[in-house]
């Protein structure tokens, strides 16, 4: 399970830009890798980064190193760039996730990206306390992070409840992550020793999104007949 995650954009997002998010996370569910990488090519700025990031999940996914670091780094870069020009909410969220995700690929950038990816958040929250994305990242690290550094699954399921009512405010920009809120969530809850509550999360994600293909392969698992 804790290998589909390797488990945010522009303030001012036309009706274009809002599209291609569809269109990447549409692709991602759908673990095109083609299309990702179209969609990168075609995209500037946020759009971009969040497609190289969609790429590196899928790419870790199928066992395509190579790309996931490439993707990695271009996420990594374009949202640095963002950041270089103005703060914004967005960007810092995206990559404080980019930045865990380096940091699983390499643990020795623990310390110094992890440092970052933290500093990253709490601006983020100083100026958009409701944002539902900074919730969410924090559930991710909070779940990949042991207890004794500040993480943990009591913290995890906490960020992720955040992030889940955080989402029932309406959105009219960028919207993704509601359905991970309540994945990430479902999976605290299993580690915690809750499957039934595991598995209610994952079905919501499902209700939110039913081409959701991460809750719906945690949620129905294949058999080892269909694998082979």
């Amino acid at each position: 399970m804790k290998t589909l995650f390797i488990a945010v954009t522009l303030s001012l997002v036309s009706q274009s830009s809002m599209a291609d998010i569809s269109a990447i996370d549409s692709a991602a569910n759908a673990m095109n890798i083609n299309e990702l990488k179209q969609i990168s090519e075609q995209s500037v700025d946020y759009e971009h980064a969040y497609a190289e990031y969609r790429t590196a999940i899928t790419a870790n996914i199928v066992g395509q190193r190579g790309m996931f670091k490439r993707s990695l780094d271009e996420a990594q870069t374009t949202l640095e760039n963002i950041l270089g020009r103005e703060d914004d909410v967005e960007s810092m969220a995206l990559l404080a996730s980019v930045y865990g995700m380096q940091i699983s690929n390499d643990p020795t950038k623990g310390q110094t990206l992890g440092m970052k990816a933290g500093t990253l958040l709490a601006r983020a929250e100083q100026i958009e306390p409701n944002n539902p994305r900074i919730a969410l990242v924090k559930a991710m690290s909070a779940y990949y992070t042991p207890t004794q550094y500040g993480g943990g699954m009591d913290k995890a399921k906490q960020y992720a409840s955040v992030a889940i009512e955080r989402f029932q405010s309406p959105c009219d920009d960028i919207c993704w992550g509601h359905s991970e809120a309540y994945t990430w969530r479902g999976l605290a809850q299993q580690e915690l020793g809750n499957q039934q509550g595991a598995e209610q999360d994952w079905q919501q994600a499902i209700d939110i999104d039913p081409n959701y293909s991460w809750a719906n392969f945690l949620l129905n698992p294949p058999t080892s007949a269909q694998q082979y």
